[in-house]
């Protein structure tokens, strides 16, 4: 054989190479180790700005490559052309704005140029950003150009237009170290180590699943078709950041995710955490993990009905349609390079005892289906879950995680003027709820927070704020435990309020009274005399005379402190928690 036959030959059996990361180059912004450690002292003598939630998570996977090509935050340039036109300033792909939110207060401590430290809530240095650009976005048009909405019924709506703060601040950012995470180090792989991963096993074509809640048969009957299908490995990436409130804890899922894994053939699935704030944006946001999953190194992604969507408005209708988020990747498909594999829903057909595609569903076939809302009752109640609709090794997870007629916590939060009648109407509820019920009710009154909880606090925005989160705080562990928080703060902000709503949400129901009652009929029974003070001037920052309190504008119930007894206000919010299952009738 030839020299040049053999080289040909050579060529033809050389391995597909793995999928480029998105706009070619995986962008790892981490320092070398002694640069790192250089970084990290100076990093002291930096102002330093400690992230929540979603910045931490943001923040892990710009360090880490899976948002390539970003090199940090974006700047003005980028993001208005991202919000737009769903690419950057350069002309690459990206649907979804990252941004790095800060206070005003806080912004006007910066210049362009500034360097930044962020640090994660124990205030460990993770990465220094190069400040380029300080600018206040419009959020509403971020909100109908990103989510199509400006309903905050959407939680990224509700986040975007109620807890993001009002600068944004871009750059480039320098990593020191990696995000600790505690729990199953061994799936928490970054785009180099998994890519690594699938080079050293042969995986060349690979097809991502992304989920945020448990699997069971028919995800893995449409995951295995789908891989079939395209002749690839599977990699099951669920999102373990923050998802939407409500969801299963990702402990839970990742549990189930693991003892779901024996039922694919042997070396045919692999599972991957992935540290992702969801933003539940719909088809923006199934364009953006196609293209995380991208820099991961996979060559295809599942896309189902209804990617990413967060269900339905404050009128009941979906905020998407069941296929928007495919023909969108559809439009986008040259410019994705990762290929999407479109997948109808699986429905069990009892006449075949058999998982079908909804599209291949004919008149004879007796369709069965469970719905969360009754898995979750099945699980409450402790009634038979179907052997046909989840394995058993997964539903003894969910059960042990949701045991039979556990209840369910929750915190009502009573916002309102001073002399309003919160804590009145709270204890009235707190005597009601007692007489039916002998869960653990714990108050966290506002004169009694100020002078435990937040002794030394004073009356800012700033540090208003501050009062509210730590309510907040402490009433979501009071729910993630199943009591109820029963919480009457003046609360007069709205981007507080919903710091407090999400930090409760995130383990059980928030439920939001505004005790409506007019001024006038406030500053009358002002047994105190509070509001003589504020008007003579003897009291600064004193909410509806010197600052403002900014109505609520969807709580789940409005009272008028001064329109009935105390007795029957609370006689309303307990048909509230009745209607909703939180409390038996």
């Amino acid at each position: 054989m030839s020299q040049s036959a053999l080289a040909s030959r050579s060529v033809d059996l050389a391995p597909e190479p793995l999928i480029a990361p998105h706009g070619g180059v995986l962008k790892d912004l981490y320092l070398p180790h002694a640069e790192a450690l250089a970084l990290k002292q100076r990093s002291a003598t930096l102002p330093a700005l400690d992230l929540d939630t979603r910045q931490l998570c943001d923040l892990e996977l710009l360090l880490n490559g899976a948002f390539s090509p970003l090199e940090g935050f974006l700047t003005e340039p980028d993001y208005r052309r991202v919000v737009d036109e769903l690419h950057l300033a350069d002309g690459t792909l990206w649907p979804v704005p990252i941004t790095l939110d800060v206070s005003e207060a806080f912004a006007a401590s910066l210049a362009p140029g500034a360097e930044l430290v962020l640090r994660d809530p124990q205030s460990v240095p993770l990465a220094v950003l190069e400040v380029q650009d300080i600018y206040r976005p419009d959020r509403e048009h971020e909100a109908q150009q990103v989510f199509g909405t400006l309903d905050r019924a959407h939680p990224g709506v509700a986040e975007l237009l109620e807890r993001t703060r009002p600068v944004y601040l871009g750059g480039r950012l320098r990593g020191i170290q990696a995000p600790a995470h505690y729990d199953f180090s061994e799936l928490r792989d970054s785009p180099r180590t998994l890519r690594a991963w699938f080079e050293a096993n042969g995986w060349r074509r690979v097809v991502a699943f992304q989920t945020r809640n448990p699997m069971h048969r028919a995800h893995r009957e449409l995951t295995l078709r789908a891989a079939q299908k395209v002749g690839a490995k599977l990699l099951i990436q669920p999102s373990v950041g923050r998802t939407k409130p409500g969801d299963v804890d990702h402990y839970t899922r990742v549990r189930c995710y693991r003892a779901l894994l024996p039922q694919y053939p042997a070396d045919s699935a692999k599972l991957s955490l992935l540290p992702l704030a969801m933003r539940m944006g719909g088809p923006r946001e199934a364009v953006w993990h196609a293209i995380i999953r991208k820099n991961y190194g996979a060559s295809h992604f599942i896309v189902g009905r209804d990617h990413a969507g967060p269900g339905n408005d404050s009128h009941g209708r979906p905020f998407y349609g069941p296929f928007d988020a495919q023909h969108l990747l559809e439009r986008y498909q040259d410019e994705l390079g990762i290929q999407v594999v479109a997948f109808p829903a699986m429905v069990y057909a009892a006449n075949r005892d058999a998982y079908v595609p909804t599209t291949e569903v004919v008149a004879e076939d007796e369709v069965r289906d469970i719905s969360g809302t009754q898995l979750r009752r099945h699980l409450q109640e402790g009634t038979e879950i179907p052997a046909w609709f989840s394995f058993p090794e997964v539903v003894n997870i969910l059960r042990e995680r949701h045991p039979v007629r556990a209840p369910r916590g929750f915190a009502l939060f009573f916002t309102g003027l001073s002399g309003a009648g919160k804590s009145t109407i709270a204890q009235a509820v707190v005597a009601q709820l007692l007489e039916r019920t002998s869960r653990a009710v714990t108050v966290l009154d506002g004169d009694e927070v100020r002078k435990h909880l937040s002794r030394g606090l004073g009356f800012s925005r700033e540090d208003r704020a501050a009062n509210v989160t730590r309510i907040g705080y402490v009433a979501s562990e009071i729910v993630r435990h199943g009591g109820i928080a029963v919480c009457a703060p003046i609360a007069p902000y709205a981007d507080a309020r919903a710091e407090a709503r999400s930090l409760v949400e995130a383990h059980g129901d928030f439920i939001e009274i505004h005790v409506a009652t007019p001024l006038e009929v406030c500053e009358a029974r002002d047994r105190k005399g509070l509001y003589a003070q504020a008007r003579a001037g003897k009291i600064a920052h004193f909410t509806g005379i010197s600052d403002p309190y900014e109505v609520p504008e969807q709580p789940e119930i409005r009272v008028d402190g001064g329109g009935a007894e105390p007795a029957v206000l609370a006689g309303h919010v307990l048909q509230l928690l009745r209607d909703r299952g939180l409390l038996e009738v």
